[in-house]
């Protein structure tokens, strides 16, 4: 088994899983014949986008739009893996267009959950809570403090409202089904137990590390600061909401680190646990077909790391 203080991170695409290693970032789609399709993109690393993630508070945003760009890119490379299919004489082509439609609606989906649109959602997030807050309460009472909370409640329930609706799609179904199949490797292989079907399904759907976590952070991070601001109007509101939005995403992913740093001390570890409350939501239980995708994937990552650093490209 592998050194255990690696730290690894994952995404769930169409029909597949993304792992990303320190040099590399594979992802394994499961085809419409059954086979596994892989991309491996080596991580070329450019050094003053290095030295911003050394630094706390701008290492969160930096990290965002970083993920983000990898992401899109293995995001679409699941989605015209999986649409590819084979004539009879075995040469492939793309599925018709309602298919083709079909696939474009379900990247869309995704992406509103997603890290590949975690900026513009949170953009949303952030300014329609606003003003549905000011429209409502606005002339029911003068304290701040409580605005702040309620427009944080709003929030909450809209984005629990909308993973809650789409989820009972099958194509988003699936993707979670995913998304808890790399939550179940990750924790297997931190666990130092041999990465097999039925050794990762005995491990639960939620981990400390997701970005379902660093979302619900950013809401509860967003009333504390909003709280230490006068505002007079709705427009100065939305202003302060729009300029404090990177202050919000760097304070959050620090608070995620520090909660993860603290999951095994007790009483603590329950500082994680609003995060890990919402994955109940962007995880479900996978099949062990989805799990063995998941499997690949991480163990072609690791094959993939090996040979970066022992120089075999």
């Amino acid at each position: 088994m592998a050194e255990q203080n690696s730290i690894y991170g994952g995404q769930a695409v169409i029909e597949g899983v993304m792992f990303a290693g320190k040099n590399v970032h594979v992802t394994a789609v499961r085809k419409k014949d059954g086979s596994l399709d892989f991309l491996e993109v080596p991580r070329k690393d450019i050094p003053w986008v290095q030295t911003l993630k050394k630094i706390p508070l701008v290492r969160g945003i930096v990290g965002i739009i970083e993920s983000s760009a990898k992401g899109a890119q293995h995001l679409n490379f699941s989605a015209e893996s999986f649409a590819e299919q084979e004539n009879e004489d075995g040469s492939v082509q793309k599925e018709d267009k309602q298919g083709v439609f079909s696939n474009i609606s379900m990247i869309l989906g995704v992406a509103v959950v997603g890290v590949l649109s975690f900026l513009f959602g949170k953009f949303v997030f952030t300014l329609v809570p606003a003003v549905i807050e000011q429209f409502l309460f606005q002339h029911a009472f003068s304290n701040q403090f409580l605005h702040n909370l309620l427009e944080g409640v709003i929030k909450i329930i809209l984005l629990i409202g909308y993973i809650y609706f789409i989820s009972l799609t099958p194509m988003i179904r699936r993707l979670f089904q995913y998304h808890g199949a790399e939550h179940k490797v990750i924790s297997a292989y931190e666990a130092g137990v041999e990465l097999t079907v039925s050794n990762v399904q005995k491990f639960n759907t939620l981990h400390y590390r997701c970005g379902s976590s660093f979302i619900v952070f950013t809401v509860l991070i967003g009333v504390v600061i909003y709280s230490f601001l006068h505002y007079d109007g709705y427009v100065e509101r939305i202003v302060q909401r729009l300029i404090l939005l990177p202050v919000v995403i760097g304070v959050s992913y620090e608070v995620l680190r520090f909660t993860n740093s603290l999951r095994e001390v007790p009483v603590l570890r329950y500082l994680g646990y609003p995060g890990l409350w919402l994955q109940l939501l962007t995880t479900k239980e996978p099949e062990d077909s989805q799990v063995e995708v998941s499997i690949a994937s991480f163990n072609r990552m690791r094959e993939a790391e090996q040979r970066i650093m022992e120089g075999r490209v």
